[in-house]
């Protein structure tokens, strides 16, 4: 096991005059097999099928950046920004770039569904392509093919590509910069070098400073495999992170050469600042737990089992013993290659993607969503198929015969173990995939003696049982309305969780991965003040209504949730909204989201997302009151007012109580009306 895979060169292309670009289209180069073209084409209509399929009944998915989508497709100002509301109060307590294609699609087809979630799903279409050349680099198409795949039925995948969080394209971006760095380290190429490190900094415009993990491994693997003397690869990084910082820090100086006066408040920093987001909350608080306004410290199950957890195990983890088996015996398999050895340098990177990724992820104290995972997807899948592809050259080996027999065997039966964490969801499916995963490894032990029909249905047998279980999880996914700020893939486990689908009926909560206090079941405390009401003073309820949450009469949402109010409320906000620059003002983003959401008017969201940030202060408030220029403040939906209790969450982690001064000046000021069921405040002058 000591030579390399014959290396798969970069196929010359069709010659143009034989059949033109549709054929070059269809068939592909003339060094591919004839299969190879049809049949990743047929992969990426079917990967789309997955993510587009049912889109619809997810409604505004996550509400909060919904309402952000809504509002840049309304203001200019607002998409540059990143704004909640096209009035620019406050951003969303992320960099932008993720909500631009959403916002660019709402203002093309309207503000729907269908144009908030398609641009994800495409994107996900994307990198399943993108990751699919980087591997037909230098390894065969089947190998290729069988890591899309992999990618493609990831249950956190699936998830997060028919999903508006930012995850989508991040990892796309990502992506695209792995491959990037792999064509610059075929030849030393200092434009692919620029490129990747151009792809990796944008990527910190969709979700900061996790972009960035990245890239001590994407620096490594160049310096180390580079074909060029030394100082070249040094000075080549060095531009390379040049370009990193440019293509991450132009938004950021764009926003600091704009005066706080002109723009809208940086939601997640306490001191209006896009670095201290990026540093603190956004940085540094999510591994320590110590982020100023953010969630404490939730490090209750930190370890290097979080990875294989009863929740995050069947997000991620169902091909991952695999990748990291085959990671291993890649590795040695190539130990004696030059230096410079393309196959080598690919399961480095991808092997260092995924290790440095999911020791952060496993170790993190502050805030960590099972979702986050989904970064580590085209690692796991690149390596699966890479690796797949290093043993199945040597199979005529012992030692590469026990590898893969090994680990489809592993493979088979962990998917076992996930499967059994659902225990009435499909009950025959765990010991159909463990018999034919066992009987696969058998065939596979004794791959030496196989050969024609027989070797061939022995690896499909194995291909079938490795991948069964996730691609269960995601036909599952797909087929399930998700909705909320937090939501999982696949069918509720015995952990006790459902699928972050949100809205009424949801499964009652309990603590989960990181410490989370989940919802007892009812809805979270409302209105002003709610942030410093929720249990324990952590947060937060799973999933949360969405378009079809609530009813007539429904309630606001919650912390992390934004439910739909009813139509008098609705209408209430739009009677005479052109007269005011917000219809309304609520505590917290996605109470906001949801009003804002359904009245179509900007609606301020007080104190940001958490209800920690000090925007805007009470003397602010009470300055645009003054001027007429808020029309309500919305209460609770439970008639108590906008009363905060005190000494509750934003004490506990540091952040502003300035949402709190606000409710209780607009208590003492001003006289509740119930609409709908929910408390509004008239603040228009001489109303108090």
């Amino acid at each position: 096991m000591t030579s390399t895979i014959p290396a798969a060169p970069p196929a010359p292309r069709t010659p143009r005059g034989r059949g033109g670009l549709p054929r070059r289209l269809l068939r592909g180069p003339d060094a591919d097999p004839a299969w190879a073209r049809p049949a990743l084409l047929a992969l990426l209509a079917a990967t789309g099928v997955l993510y587009v399929w049912g889109l619809g009944a997810s409604g505004w998915a996550n509400a909060y950046y919904s309402a952000a989508v809504q509002a840049g497709a309304a203001s200019w100002k607002a998409f540059f920004f990143g704004s909640s509301d096209a009035a620019n109060a406050i951003t969303v307590d992320k960099p932008p770039a993720a909500l631009w294609p959403m916002a660019l699609a709402a203002r093309a087809f309207g503000v729907n569904t269908w144009s908030i979630l398609v641009p994800q799903a495409l994107m996900g279409v994307a990198t399943v392509a993108t990751l699919h050349a980087a591997v037909r680099r230098r390894f065969p198409a089947w190998a290729a093919l069988l890591s899309g795949a992999a990618l493609a039925l990831t249950p956190v995948a699936a998830l997060l590509f028919r999903f508006n969080n930012p995850d989508a394209l991040l990892v796309l971006l990502l992506t695209l910069g792995a491959y990037a760095l792999l064509r610059a380290q075929e030849t030393a190429s200092t434009r692919w070098l620029l490129l990747a490190a151009a792809f990796t900094g944008t990527g910190f415009l969709a979700k900061m400073l996790q972009a960035f993990l990245v890239v001590p491994v994407f620096a490594l693997v160049y310096l180390a495999a580079a074909p060029a003397p030394l100082r070249r690869r040094l000075w080549q990084l060095a531009a390379a992170g040049g370009a990193l910082l440019a293509s991450a820090g132009w938004w950021v100086a764009a926003v600091a050469l704009v005066p706080a006066s002109a723009r809208p408040y940086i939601g997640g920093s306490q001191h209006d600042s896009v670095l201290e987001l990026a540093l603190g909350y956004n940085g540094l608080g999510r591994l320590n737990g110590e982020e100023t306004g953010g969630l404490g410290n939730l490090d209750q199950d930190a370890g290097w089992g979080r990875m294989f957890g009863p929740v995050v195990g069947g997000q991620i983890s169902w091909l991952l013993p695999a990748a990291l088996a085959l990671l291993a015996a890649g590795l040695w398999a190539t130990r004696r290659a030059p230096r410079t050895d393309p196959a080598r340098a690919a399961l480095a990177l991808w092997g260092g993607w995924l290790l440095l990724t999911a020791a952060v992820f496993s170790w993190m104290q502050g805030i960590f969503h099972e979702y986050y995972t989904v970064a580590l997807a085209p690692a796991i899948a690149a390596l699966t198929g890479m690796g797949a592809a290093l043993m199945w050259e040597r199979r005529r080996t012992p030692e590469a015969a026990a590898v893969l027999s090994a680990t489809v065997a592993a493979t088979a039966m962990w998917a076992y173990v996930l499967l059994g964490r659902s225990p009435d969801w499909h009950p025959w499916l765990a010991p159909a995939v463990a018999a034919g995963g066992l009987l696969a490894a058998a065939a596979l032990a004794a791959v030496r003696l196989l050969r024609g029909p027989v070797l061939a249905g022995a690896a499909a047998l194995a291909v079938l049982a490795c991948l069964a279980g996730p691609a269960a999880y995601a036909a599952e996914t797909a087929r399930t309305p998700h909705t909320g700020a937090i939501v999982t893939a696949g069918p509720a486990t015995s952990a006790g969780f459902g699928p972050g689908r949100g809205g009424p009926g949801g499964r009652p909560g309990r603590s989960g991965p990181g410490g989370r206090i989940r919802g007892p079941g009812g809805p979270p405390p409302q209105g002003p003040g709610a942030a410093a009401r929720m249990p324990g003073g952590r947060a937060g309820l799973r999933g949360g209504g969405g378009p079809q949450a609530g009813g007539p009469g429904g309630g606001p949402g919650g912390l992390l949730n934004a439910g739909t109010p009813g139509a008098a409320v609705t209408a209430a906000l739009r009677a005479g909204a052109a007269s005011y620059t917000w219809a309304a003002a609520a505590v917290g983003s996605n109470t906001a989201a949801g009003y804002q959401l359904a009245a179509g008017r900007p609606v301020m969201a007080v104190g940001g997302f958490n209800g920690t940030d000090p925007a805007p202060t009470l003397a602010e408030f009470q300055r645009l009151a003054g001027q007429g220029r808020i029309h309500y403040f919305i209460g609770g939906d439970d008639g108590r007012g906008v009363q905060g209790r005190g000494g509750g969450r934003a004490a506990s982690t540091g952040g502003s109580d300035a949402a709190q001064r606000i409710s209780a000046w607009v208590a003492a000021h001003y006289t509740p009306a119930t609409v709908g069921g929910t408390v509004l405040y008239d603040l228009t002058p001489g109303a108090g």
